[in-house]
């Protein structure tokens, strides 16, 4: 019997807010299929909520050996590298027990304030512009970005190019390649020259509290922090823009759901876990891993040295834990999502990326109790970047 095709992954919806068609059918169908990545190389798509999750937790799955040379990989510019988002235990649970306590909840909790004070500043811009305003450079961009480098201590007059080495590097298409290493390897020096200059003047930072981590004399090596850096940087400026953007147009088409969130704002801390839920932010890419030992999933065998890809986004929308799972529910009872991950590689900006998404949207609808789009919806021109999906800009009106 011939085998089944591979199709092209990611799959493109015809609606980029909603997920792709092929994900219920192949749910349904295909839970366990193999897909073509856009460097040509197959990996097993998971679809279904227990996989994906059983995947993400399994140690048997390396994130470390998509670095390897000839290695399956989703973009041609994945290399070796000293990220804690590249790395299997034990170096991997090495890394994280160093920089966790600098993501207690106490640590991030106290953000609340100054984020909330950065986005009245954010809103005053966008009032001052009148409507239409574009989401995306009055909040949706700046909101992030200055949350991010006022904690790793990055000065204010350099946010803006880091904001544009960070555009260039997660808007990869591989037309773009050269470019988006020569960015990669512009951040870098930076961030190599900023952590020397901290420990020759120790400053009140997430960088320096990274800077001084240590477990029983164990510290992070220079490489390590530079990884660690643009890895905040892509994950705590980029995933959080795309998911305002996201979590908003979401909310304007459903308009019952949005004047009931304007009634309550109790609903908030619900409301964005759904949001979250439902996001397509993520542009449907990822996290590859490889097999180090045949594993059946399914009715599938995955063979050691095949690449597995665990579809967040699909996982989210799998009815069988998510009732009605295209549905808006704000106060959804058990909301078991995987959109910050899970297992050893949860997202360690998880709460931070909550409160943000919170404050921006409890923020705008408290300042502007009757925002709309400013034009039709099929006038938004979408990134074509493989990362994170989001409009060039999200005009609106009030």
């Amino acid at each position: 019997m011939p085998a089944e095709p591979a199709p092209s992954f990611p799959f493109r919806a015809a609606d980029p807010v909603l997920p792709p068609a092929e994900y219920r059918k192949l749910q349904v169908e295909r839970p366990v299929c193999r897909v073509t990545l856009p460097t040509g190389d197959l990996a097993w798509l998971l679809l279904r909520h227990e996989d994906v999750r059983d995947v993400l937790a399994d140690t048997r799955f390396s994130r470390e050996a998509i670095t390897a040379p000839g290695a399956p990989r989703i973009l041609p510019i994945a290399r070796g590298s000293r990220s804690i988002f590249v790395m299997d235990p034990p170096e991997h649970s090495r890394l994280r027990k160093l920089v966790s306590k600098a993501f207690s909840p106490r640590r991030i909790e106290a953000l609340r304030p100054r984020i909330e004070d950065l986005t009245r500043g954010c809103l005053d811009t966008m009032a001052e512009s009148g409507p239409p305003a574009d989401l995306i450079t009055c909040l949706a961009q700046p909101l992030p970005i200055t949350v991010i480098c006022e904690m790793l201590g990055v000065p204010l007059a350099d946010v803006d190019q880091f904001r544009a080495w960070t555009d260039i590097m997660l808007g990869f298409t591989p037309e773009r390649q050269a470019e988006v290493l020569a960015a990669k390897d512009s951040l870098s020096a930076y961030l190599t020259e900023l952590i020397k200059d901290k420990r020759r003047t120790p400053t009140d930072d997430l960088l320096m509290v990274l800077i001084s981590a240590q477990d029983e004399g164990d510290r992070l090596s220079e490489e390590e922090l530079v990884a660690f850096g643009y890895t905040l940087l892509g994950a705590g400026y980029h995933a959080t823009t795309a998911s305002i953007v996201h979590a908003l147009l979401t909310l304007l088409r459903n308009p019952a759901r949005l004047d009931d969130l304007r009634r309550d704002r109790g609903l908030l801390p619900g409301a964005v876990e759904e949001l979250l839920r439902l996001s397509q932010a993520g542009g449907g890419i990822g996290a590859l891993r490889i097999a180090t030992e045949d594993v059946k999933i399914g009715d599938v065998v995955i063979r050691a040295g095949e690449a597995v890809l665990p579809s967040i986004n699909a996982a989210n929308r799998d009815d069988s834990v998510f009732p009605g799972p295209d549905e808006v529910r704000l106060s959804r009872p058990r909301n078991p999502h995987v959109a910050f991950g899970h297992g050893i590689h949860h997202c360690l900006g998880a709460q931070l990326g909550r409160i943000e998404l919170e404050v921006a949207l409890g923020s705008l609808l408290a300042r502007f109790p009757d925002l709309r789009l400013a034009v039709a919806e099929d006038e938004l021109d979408w990134s074509v970047g493989l990362a994170f999906s989001r409009p060039d800009e999200l005009p609106l009106a009030w």
